[in-house]
C-alpha cells in the first residue's frame, strides 16, 4: 500500500514544476530546465547538501529523456556493478541509451572513475553523478571535463512548506484525520530542516503523531531543539563557514561574525574557529592594532582550557573585538611580495656586510643617534625594492611619520 512508502519518497517530486527551491536550475529560465527542454541530456554532476533534489532531479530527466535509468550508490558498489550497467548498453532494455545516476561519486576511487570516464566518452551511457561534497576536489579531471557541474543550494524554508502543506494533507488522507497544520507551526518546522526538504518531512511526520487536533510551533520546537542544518566538521559547509566568518570580520561585521562563529561552535568545531581567528588576527587586523592578536590568542587559549559549551564566551570576544577594531592586511602583503621574489630566484647573494663572520663594512644602528645609520640591507638586485606599505591607520600612521622624520635627518 502507499501509505507504507517513506512518506518523503511519496512526495517525490515527478515533474520540473513540482521542484521546490534550486530555481537558477529549473525555474523558468533555469539553466537546466533550458538543456533539458532543449534536448540537451548530456553528463552532468549534481553537488551540494542533502535533501536538496539531486536525485529527484535525476529521476525526472531520465523519465523526459526516455532513457533507462540505473542507480548506483558509489558507497557500495563495485566495479562489477558498473559493468552490469554497462552491459545493459548493449540489450532490449539499453537499445534508447542508459542514465547512470552514481550518489555519493567521491567514494569512486580514480579506477572506478576512470572506468566510467570509457563508457561516458562514447556516449554509450549518459552519467549523473552526484556529491555532497566539492567535486572539483574529488572528482577524477578527466571525468569532471567531460560533464556540466552544477550546484544544488539549501532549500529556502518558503519552499519547503509547500511541500509539508502536501505532506500533511497526505497524511490527513492516509490516516482519515483532519488535523490542523498552521502556516506558523508548519515554517517553524521548515526552518528547522536546515534546507533539507527530506529531513523536514522527517521533522513533519514526528510532529503529526504529536499532534492531537493541531500543531503547534511549540512542538516544532520540542522536536527541533538543536538545528544546525547540513553541518559536518568535514564537508565543504566546514570551510564554507569558516571563510564566512573571515570575510565577516574583514568586512567589520560583528552581527555576522558572531553569527558564524555559533554555527562552528554549535557543530562542536573548537578547535577550527581557534586556527581561523587567531589567522585572521594577524592577517586582517594586523598592524592597525598590534594586540589583537595577543588578545585573541590568550581568547583561544582560554577557550581550549575551558572546552565547550563555555568555550563560545573568550571566542566571541575575540571575534567581535576583531570585526570591530581598525583593519590592515598591509604585513601579510609585504610577506606574499617578498615571497614571490624568493621564488623568482632574485636575491641570491646576501651584502657582504651583513654577512658573518666579520660582518666587513657593517654598521651597529645603536651605536647612531636614534639608533638608527642609513645602509643596504637588501640584496644588490632588490635594494630598491618596497616590500611594505604602511596601511592608513592611526597605529601605522604614527609609525611611518615617527620613521619618516628620523630619517630624513
Amino acid at each position: 500500500m502507499a501509505e507504507n512508502r517513506p512518506l518523503a519518497d511519496r512526495m517525490r517530486p515527478t515533474s520540473l514544476d513540482m521542484m521546490v527551491g534550486q530555481k537558477h536550475l529549473f525555474g523558468t529560465n533555469g539553466t537546466l530546465r533550458r538543456l533539458i527542454e532543449g534536448g540537451r541530456i548530456g553528463n552532468m554532476i549534481f553537488y551540494g547538501p542533502p535533501g536538496t533534489g539531486k536525485t529527484t532531479a535525476a529521476n525526472i530527466i531520465a523519465d523526459m529523456s526516455g532513457l533507462t535509468l540505473r542507480r548506483l550508490n558509489a558507497t557500495t558498489a563495485s566495479l562489477s556493478d558498473v559493468k552490469e550497467v554497462i552491459n545493459d548498453t548493449t540489450g532490449l532494455f539499453g537499445s534508447s541509451g542508459v542514465l547512470l545516476y552514481l550518489d555519493e561519486i567521491q567514494y569512486f576511487n580514480r579506477k572506478q572513475q576512470q572506468v566510467l570516464l570509457e563508457y561516458i566518452e562514447d556516449g554509450r551511457v549518459v552519467l549523473i553523478a552526484s556529491t555532497t561534497d566539492n567535486p572539483y576536489y574529488y572528482v577524477y579531471k578527466a571525468v569532471l571535463s567531460r560533464s556540466s557541474v552544477f550546484e544544488f543550494k539549501p532549500v529556502d524554508a518558503d519552499d519547503i512548506v509547500v511541500v509539508l502543506r502536501r505532506a500533511w494533507d497526505t497524511l490527513n488522507s492516509d490516516r482519515r484525520q483532519d488535523k490542523i497544520a498552521g502556516e506558523d507551526a508548519l515554517h517553524a518546522i521548515a526552518v528547522r530542516g536546515g534546507g533539507d526538504v527530506r529531513r523536514s518531512i522527517g521533522l513533519l511526520e514526528n510532529a503529526y503523531f504529536m499532534t492531537d487536533a493541531e500543531l503547534s510551533p511549540e512542538i516544532a520546537e520540542e522536536l527541533c531543539t538543536n538545528s544546525l542544518g547540513n553541518y559536518d566538521s568535514n564537508d565543504d559547509v566546514h570551510y564554507d563557514l569558516l571563510s564566512a566568518l573571515q570575510k565577516s570580520i574583514r568586512g567589520s561585521d560583528p552581527d555576522a561574525a558572531v553569527f558564524y562563529l555559533a554555527k562552528l561552535l554549535e557543530g562542536g568545531d573548537l578547535i577550527s574557529a581557534c586556527r581561523r581567528l587567531q589567522v585572521i588576527a594577524s592577517e586582517d587586523i594586523g598592524l592597525a592594532y598590534p594586540m589583537a592578536a595577543a588578545i585573541t590568542r590568550a581568547c583561544c587559549e582560554s577557550a581550549k582550557e575551558l572546552g565547550l559549551p563555555e568555550a563560545n564566551i573568550p571566542l566571541s570576544h575575540a571575534a567581535i573585538l576583531l570585526a570591530t577594531a581598525p583593519k590592515s592586511n598591509s604585513a601579510h602583503i609585504a610577506y606574499a611580495s617578498a615571497a614571490a621574489d624568493v621564488h623568482a630566484g632574485k636575491g641570491q647573494n646576501v651584502p657582504r656586510h651583513l654577512q658573518s663572520p666579520l660582518f666587513e663594512g657593517y654598521k651597529y644602528p645603536h651605536d647612531y643617534e636614534h639608533n638608527y645609520v642609513d645602509q643596504q640591507y637588501l640584496p644588490d638586485e632588490l635594494r630598491r625594492t618596497v616590500y611594505y606599505r604602511p596601511g592608513d591607520n592611526k597605529t601605522e600612521n604614527a609609525a611611518k611619520a615617527y620613521w619618516d622624520n628620523i630619517k630624513k635627518r
